[in-house]
């Protein structure tokens, strides 16, 4: 078989095979440092924060982090805190002209960036860690699971080592970038995802089994293939903008009428990804928490916003979600897409859009083809996102298994499996070039 002999081929590339077992590696690490519960915590008594971080807003957090969110682990923030300081750095580039400046230095500016990221990173953990380890009566850990009690001593430690986790997994990320597969800080969410992924579906598959329904439970996984399906489109579509070059001439500059190569810029009909999702997501915390204010608390609106905000597959919150997925699609894409450049690097190296003029009207041509496929993409994005409200509604799948069937995990799970197919086909390609394609001389692969 062709995937066989493709896997056999991964593993006689010395620099490559090294790389997967690295990664691989440092992904178990990851993982087992899920399981480490915090000093002073009894592991024994975590039956109640176990069962009430299985649905909703807090299943999904905990499905961020693998599972450490409920262990009360040493990794219980994540990564998440890094993705958070990521994308408000991000953010600030577009009014700061500082970091204006270091996005435009190329890689001694990118490495400032990142300085500065990791720094609001652990920021972001100093706010997060306290506010943490506050919830944790709240969310079913008993009084008696803290050993040594909610003292400052327990405070002042627990903060540090979860401030230190973070930290550590974020290292584990760049570890995995560079020494890696690559993608290092979505494969620790992706692996987090999927660590939830067989509980859930046996539990889902043991409550079908009582009711005698194993034709249901095959349906299911019917659907749950047709939008992994789905998801893949989304993350793969491309418009293609033909681009046509001009042929150079042996002095260096080009004939004038004679068309060189012809080639595409590929437009992605979803150039923001999950960050829409991910943007969405946070805001729609805010309601819930407006109507638990002590000024609407006791009020008829107060109560209606917690009721309706607080429960991710009703109505009222999918039908927001939605509309604010498509509007941060269309800003993401607005801010990530740099038509202008593109625009400019093109009339640089002598290519030109068939029929249009190089320079502002290019760039024009641009926006306005991004704008036309932004909007099915944005709503696609939208459908796959509230889809498991769909699949709890009308087919009373269990929340924690319906969070699968679309939204933020699916997709970063399929588009993080994408990108890790294409690093391991670029290795294939350079190093060993039957290992994809049955013509052509073999190469030797190279350590």
């Amino acid at each position: 078989m062709k995937f066989i002999e493709t896997l056999k081929n991964v593993w006689k590339i010395e620099e490559l095979r090294n790389r997967i077992v690295l990664t691989i590696g440092l992904l178990l690490v990851y993982r087992f440092g899920a399981q480490v519960v915090l000093p002073g915590i009894d592991a024994s008594q975590l039956e109640g924060i176990q069962g009430n971080t299985e649905d909703g807003l807090l299943g999904l957090l905990n499905a961020f982090t693998g599972g450490a969110f409920a262990n009360a682990s040493v990794f219980a923030l994540g990564i998440m805190p890094y993705i958070s300081a990521s994308i408000v750095v991000q953010l600030m580039g577009i009014a700061i002209p500082y970091l204006q400046k270091l996005q435009k230095e190329g890689a001694s500016g990118q490495k400032k960036i990142t300085q500065i990221t990791r720094w609001l990173t652990i920021a972001i953990c100093l706010v997060q860690a306290p506010g943490y380890l506050a919830s944790l009566p709240a969310l079913g850990i008993p009084q008696s699971a803290f050993l040594l009690g909610q003292g400052g001593l327990f405070y002042f430690s627990s903060v540090i080592i979860l401030v230190t986790g973070c930290i550590f997994a974020m290292w584990l990320g760049e570890k995995i970038t560079d020494k890696g597969i690559g993608n290092g800080i979505s494969l620790l969410i992706m692996v987090g995802i999927i660590a939830t992924l067989p509980k859930n579906f046996l539990l889902n598959a043991s409550s079908r089994l009582e009711g005698n329904n194993v034709m249901l439970i095959l349906f299911e996984l019917v659907i749950w293939l047709a939008i992994i399906a789905a998801s893949i489109m989304l993350v793969m579509a491309v418009r293609k903008i033909a681009v046509q070059y001009a042929r150079r001439t042996a002095s260096g500059g080009y004939e004038k009428n004679v068309f060189g190569s012809r080639q595409y810029i590929p437009l992605k009909l979803n150039a923001s990804g999950v960050m829409p999702i991910i943007f969405a997501q946070a805001i729609m915390f805010v309601p819930g928490l407006i109507g638990g204010s002590s000024f609407l608390k006791d009020t008829a609106a107060g109560q209606w916003m917690q009721t309706n905000f607080s429960d991710m597959f009703g109505f009222w919150y999918n039908l927001i979600f939605a509309l604010l997925i498509i509007v941060f699609t269309y800003f993401y894409t607005a801010i990530t897409v740099p038509t202008n450049k593109m625009a400019d690097d093109l009339k640089r190296s002598g290519g030109f859009i068939p029929g249009i003029r190089p320079g502002s009207e290019t760039s024009e041509y641009l926006d306005k083809i991004m704008s036309q496929i932004t909007l099915p993409g944005s709503i696609f994005l939208a459908l796959i996102a509230v889809f498991p409200a769909f699949i709890v509604k009308l087919m009373n799948v269990q929340s924690g298994w319906a969070l699968f069937f679309g939204g933020t995990s699916l997709l970063i799970m399929v588009g993080v499996a994408i990108d890790t197919m294409q690093q391991v086909n670029s290795y294939l390609l350079n190093r060993h070039y039957d290992g994809l394609m049955k013509t052509g001389k073999n190469r030797k692969a190279v350590a």
